[in-house]
């Protein structure tokens, strides 16, 4: 017994010391892979003229500062050959349209050269629904007694439609993504909700809607599904490589993340009562 005691003595003796060293641990680093942000998004009511695409690159996990990528040169054309560039920004990795021209159902493709690599995508610029009205129920939620916000909308009944939409809170430093088919109220008055238990009179909420095509929606449901609900934005770095839809013309194996997407959006905010 005496001997059993003085085992389990220094088992905790070792134990407890070696829980005081500092352990480093070695993170493996891929190369870094290049990342498009180049959601095209038309604000009903206005013109669409201006656009913008960002280029970074991925880092390694504990670094807190993103790279961003200068000297590219980026365009898009419509299905009439019509070109329209995109000029960097005193580098920045931010390029600036100032003369695009959204059509609904036009197909576009987008080209970036960059780093000796091409990079192209195409996709069709959709549609939606205005938001018809917002609601506020005092008493939703899992245990109906949250405070929830609808935005209603009239799903088109001609078309199958897919949506994303996107909630920004003015309690909350994230925003909240969801994507959306009709599926099952084709035709019919549908809506967005809210997503967010603490929500409180006096809080604001942004609310917008954008119109997606298929390929968008099952790539939104993966990346949200990955993060969750509450992600930094649809246009950023993923948290995981999930592939989207642009390709590396040059080297199909060094393919970059994100996605070219255009929709047509709407916006509307809400103030808690």
């Amino acid at each position: 017994m005496k001997k059993a005691i003085a085992l389990m003595v220094l088992f905790i003796s070792v134990f407890s010391t070696s829980c005081e060293d500092v352990v480093d641990v070695d993170l493996d680093t891929a190369p870094p892979k290049l990342v498009i942000e180049a959601a095209i998004s038309w604000q009903k009511g206005t013109t669409g003229k201006q656009q913008s695409i960002k280029l970074t690159t991925t880092t390694g996990y504990f670094q807190e500062k993103i790279p961003t990528v200068s000297g590219a040169v980026i365009y898009i054309r419509n299905s009439e050959n019509q070109q329209f560039n995109f000029t960097e920004v005193q580098k920045t990795g931010r390029y600036i349209c100032n003369n695009f021209v959204p059509k609904i159902d036009e197909t576009y493709t987008l080209t970036v050269v960059s780093g000796g690599n091409t990079y192209t995508a195409v996709e069709t610029l959709k549609s939606v629904a205005p938001i018809t009205r917002i609601e506020q129920n005092n008493e939703g939620g899992f245990t109906g007694e949250d405070i929830e916000v609808r935005a209603y909308y009239n799903d088109p009944a001609d078309a199958d439609n897919y949506y994303l939409y996107k909630y920004v809170y003015s309690n909350k430093v994230t925003s909240n993504f969801y994507a959306d088919e009709d599926k099952f109220f084709q035709g019919n008055e549908f809506f967005s909700v809210s997503d967010d238990d603490e929500l409180k009179p006096g809080d604001e909420i942004e609310i917008t809607h954008y119109g997606i095509s298929k390929q968008y929606y099952n790539y939104m449901n993966i990346l949200v599904s990955i993060a969750g609900s509450n992600v930094g934005g649809p246009f950023q770095s993923p948290p995981a490589t999930v592939r989207g839809n642009i390709i590396n013309t040059t080297d199909k194996a060094n393919y970059p993340l994100g996605y070219f997407s255009l929709s047509e959006s709407v916006t509307q905010k809400f103030k808690i009562q």
